[in-house]
């Protein structure tokens, strides 16, 4: 599976899933989205399991990513999950931030976890290569290459002009050539980087439709809440924001979640146009403060929630969000990261042989 397919399915509703498989991590990068340290929360092994096992052939998604945290401090777990999901369908992926990369050589259980999933992604930025350096990941890369393991690199950046991005870029090519996809961000104030990073310079909604890709695959936190959407500062707020609620892993399942978040009024809704369009048809835009937290407040204005869950229900809202997701998958992956990451190394996402 390569990175190109993977990103092509984010629009898709329920065709991924998110899991968190930890909040421990032994790296403190000064960037961390999560704030992990060894002392995190995780999900339970028993729940995680049940879980994917109740994937069936008929009903379950295309992919599990597994994240953290560091996943692999539970490699036996990523290769039990990816066993799991195998027998349904699913395919799984994984994004480590590379901490065996600074042994000489990969620990026998890290590289049978590596090999048991179906894409392994490698996080790398300027704060990462402060405690793992950049030889030591590119050959631990070459490695799992060597394995068949398709790799890629999730590098983040403080911007599309950050001279990092560009020697990291020409690093890789001179190294890999074009074997070695390529997902840019930008560091975002969540996390560690809330003390200083910057707000991103973005215009705030202006009312027009503006689907959320981001809430179409449900998320697995570390303390077992299911949730609608990625983003970060919703991931940790507790409560969650009723509306952005899947269920529980101590009580639901696979189908449960998926069916809550296929027929949600208001998600779907928020997946077709967005939320600032929902703030501008049905109260005021004014009140959304911005895409994200426009999101989260949603159940502090009933008028515009209302407005969503009447116009989001039934064959008109299905329609809706069918429709919005066929029109981002079409566009294709590089204009996904355009929209949610650096702009300026959207291609490289198609690195790999991948067909655009």
């Amino acid at each position: 599976m390569n990175l190109a397919e993977l990103v092509g399915l984010r629009p898709t509703p329920c065709a991924g899933l998110l899991v968190t498989l930890t909040q421990r991590c032994p790296l403190s990068c000064a960037h961390c989205s999560t704030s992990s340290t060894m002392r995190g929360d995780e999900p339970t092994e028993e729940q995680l399991l049940r879980f994917v096992r109740s994937f069936t052939t008929e009903n379950r998604p295309e992919l599990v990513m597994l994240t953290g945290g560091e996943p692999l401090l539970r490699p036996v777990l990523v290769a039990e999950l990816a066993a799991a999901a195998r027998l349904s369908g699913a395919r799984t992926a994984l994004l480590s931030g590379m901490f065996f990369a600074r042994q000489a050589r990969i620990p026998d259980r890290i590289r049978a976890a590596v090999k048991a999933v179906d894409h392994f992604s490698a996080s790398i930025d300027v704060f990462h290569e402060r405690e793992v350096p950049r030889a030591e990941v590119f050959r631990v890369l070459r490695t799992v290459l060597a394995d068949g393991i398709p790799v890629s690199l999730h590098a983040t950046g403080t911007g599309s002009d950050d001279p990092y991005l560009a020697d990291l870029a020409a690093d890789v090519r001179r190294t890999f050539g074009d074997d070695l996809p390529m997902l840019v961000n930008e560091v975002r104030a969540v996390g560690r980087a809330a003390s200083w990073a910057g707000l991103a310079r973005t215009p705030g909604p202006d009312g027009r439709p503006l689907p959320c890709a981001m809430a179409a695959w449900p998320v697995i936190a570390h303390d077992g809440a299911i949730l609608a959407c990625c983003n970060q500062d919703t991931v940790d707020r507790r409560p969650v924001p009723a509306h952005l609620l899947l269920g529980h892993l101590s009580r639901d399942d696979w189908a449960a979640v998926r069916q809550r978040s296929l027929t949600a009024p208001a998600l779907r809704m928020l997946r077709s146009v967005g939320p600032g369009h929902l703030y501008a048809r049905y109260g005021d835009l004014a009140d959304c403060t911005g895409f994200c937290s426009g999101c989260r407040s949603l159940g502090e204005h009933p008028e515009v929630l209302a407005g969503a869950e009447r116009d989001g229900a039934g064959p008109v809202g299905e329609l809706l969000d069918l429709q919005a997701a066929h029109t981002q998958r079409a566009a294709g992956p590089a204009a996904l990261v355009r929209r949610f990451g650096s702009p300026r190394y959207a291609e490289l996402v198609h690195q790999g042989g991948a067909p655009r």
